[in-house]
């Protein structure tokens, strides 16, 4: 299915509220001014608002999402996709990620 390839720019967020920052781009390609996310697409995640323990096992720190194109390679790893479902899981707490915005709506890939 195809869906709008995530850059830089884009909003990545766990499942409590914090903003991921992504450390996997690509300075080779830009889409919308921005590098694009190749896979796997590793996120720092700050301003989780999951407790931690003994209450639970937050909060969130990183964050990895393993999937991405079929078909579209950027240095021979695929660009991340904004398309639900999301496989991304967050660390320690195990709980998805989200793709809130792709940070560009003009490049589309499978």
């Amino acid at each position: 299915m195809p869906g709008p390839i995530v850059n830089m720019g884009g909003s990545v967020t766990c499942m409590h509220g914090g903003q991921a920052q992504c450390t996997t781009v690509s300075p080779k390609v830009m889409v919308g001014s921005q590098p694009v996310v190749t896979i796997p697409a590793s996120y720092v995640v700050a301003g989780c608002a999951f407790p931690p323990p003994p209450a639970a096992n937050g909060p969130c720190v990183s964050g990895i999402i393993p999937s991405g194109s079929t078909k579209v390679l950027v240095g021979g790893m695929p660009v991340l996709l904004a398309l639900p479902p999301v496989a991304g899981t967050c660390v320690p707490t195990g709980t998805p990620m989200m793709i809130a915005s792709a940070g560009q709506t003009k490049v589309i890939a499978q």
